[in-house]
């Protein structure tokens, strides 16, 4: 199997799954050749709790996009959710010397608003601006050859536990694969299902996963508001374990194909056959019974969704709406019970902007891995990061021209 120069792939290192994409950068355009997917073991919430087992999974997911694409995987850009990570905003100011705003101005405004006092133990994954003030207007995009001679910058900031990100590259490198970038789970789910209408109205993207609820907001284009809950898809499944007495493997089983988290849209008369722990005989239970176990679980991660949404200030500043994303948001009433909990117009977001294989992978279980391909196609195309070899890890050193500059 060859390996194009084009080859960019992005691995979803999940909870409940590890999914790979191998896609070629033809042009301007992303066509996906390959997929793989293989079930997760080793994580709990987001966080690596078992390296081999990760490890493992990793592979055999990579294995099968390999087979599928024809191709040979040495690196990839993954992504890193848990409950640990924190987002806030800073701001930085500096004098411009020579009254003309040149590109070693912004790196240095960026520089400032970084220097931020974080914990010992975790790192900046991202420093993402938001607006550019020069000379007190605001609202500025991109300030070079602005004449001034005061900038400012606002920016919005995302930490993670520096053990939870080298342990995720660890898991990579075992697997005999070179990290490009880590990046922030919900932001490339965002690049693959939003359109930048949506984010210039106001939006709030929620990824809900297996082990964790991902939150980004989004007014004027820029990411205004991130936070990560640490409830999803697995939590509904053990309410059908527990609820309905059968294993958790069964209880995945009916949650994916029976699941409806809304009880008036399941007619009474359906029936569902539920498999007994102990060798028991299996039992048939009114299809209503699983989603009524389902809706409250769902409405109470809604119910936080919106408390968040309430605390970044921004709840009346979402024309957009809310997009809903991930593994979870594909099952029967995620947007009817949505809209009910937030007031707001809902849809289901899938990938977009892609040519290959589309078929398989516009469904929102794949929006993370897409967005991570997207991501990395772009960074390619700018190669705008540099590996820092002294590290153990391949780190990125992003200072000024991270690639979510111009994204958002």
């Amino acid at each position: 199997m060859g390996r194009s120069e084009n080859l960019v792939v992005g691995l979803d290192i999940g909870t409940s799954k590890i999914a790979a994409i191998a896609a070629e950068i033809s042009g301007d355009d992303l066509n996906i050749i390959g997929i793989g997917s293989h079930p997760s073991h080793g994580l709990r919430k987001g966080v690596v709790v078992n390296i081999e087992n990760t490890v493992s999974a990793i592979r055999k997911a990579v294995e099968e996009a390999e087979l599928m694409g024809g191709c040979n995987i040495t690196s990839v850009y993954t992504g890193i959710s848990n409950a640990y990570i924190r987002g806030l905003n800073s701001h930085g100011i500096i004098a411009v010397n020579d009254r003309e705003v040149k590109e070693v101005d912004v790196q240095r405004v960026i520089d400032a608003a970084r220097k931020v006092k974080i914990p010992v133990d975790r790192e900046i994954l991202h420093v993402i601006p938001q607006e550019y003030i020069v000379d007190q207007q605001d609202g500025v995009k991109d300030p070079i050859g602005m004449s001034t001679v005061r900038l400012e910058v606002k920016v919005h900031m995302i930490t993670a536990p520096t053990t939870a990100t080298q342990n995720i590259v660890k898991c990579c490198n075992r697997a005999g694969l070179n990290v490009e970038n880590i990046i922030f789970e919900p932001l490339a789910a965002a690049e693959a299902v939003l359109g930048p209408d949506e984010k210039e109205l106001g939006v709030a993207l929620v990824d809900i996963g297996g082990g964790t609820t991902d939150i980004c907001i989004f007014s004027g284009s820029s990411l205004v508001y991130s936070a990560v809950l640490p409830l999803g898809g697995n939590h509904l499944t053990n309410d059908i374990a527990v609820g309905l007495r059968t294993p958790a493997y069964e209880a995945e089983k009916l949650k994916q194909r029976y699941g409806c988290v809304l009880t008036s849209l399941v007619e009474r008369e359906e029936t569902i056959e539920v498999p007994s722990v102990g060798g028991r005989n299996p039992k048939v239970q009114p299809r209503q019974m699983l989603s009524e176990i389902l809706e409250p679980r769902v409405e109470e991660i809604f119910k936080l969704v919106k408390d968040e949404i309430e605390k970044s200030g921004y709840e009346n500043r979402l024309a957009a709406g809310i997009v809903l994303t991930g593994g979870c948001s594909v099952l029967e009433g995620m947007p009817e019970l949505a809209e009910q909990v937030f007031n707001l117009p809902v849809r289901r977001g899938s990938p977009k902007e892609i040519g290959g294989l589309i078929d398989v992978v516009r469904s929102p279980i794949f929006a993370t891995s897409v967005g991570l391909a997207l991501l990395g196609s772009r960074d390619r195309q700018r190669q705008i990061y540099k590996v820092d070899e002294k590290t153990g890890y391949t780190r990125i050193k992003a200072k000024i021209k991270e690639l979510f500059d111009t994204l958002f």
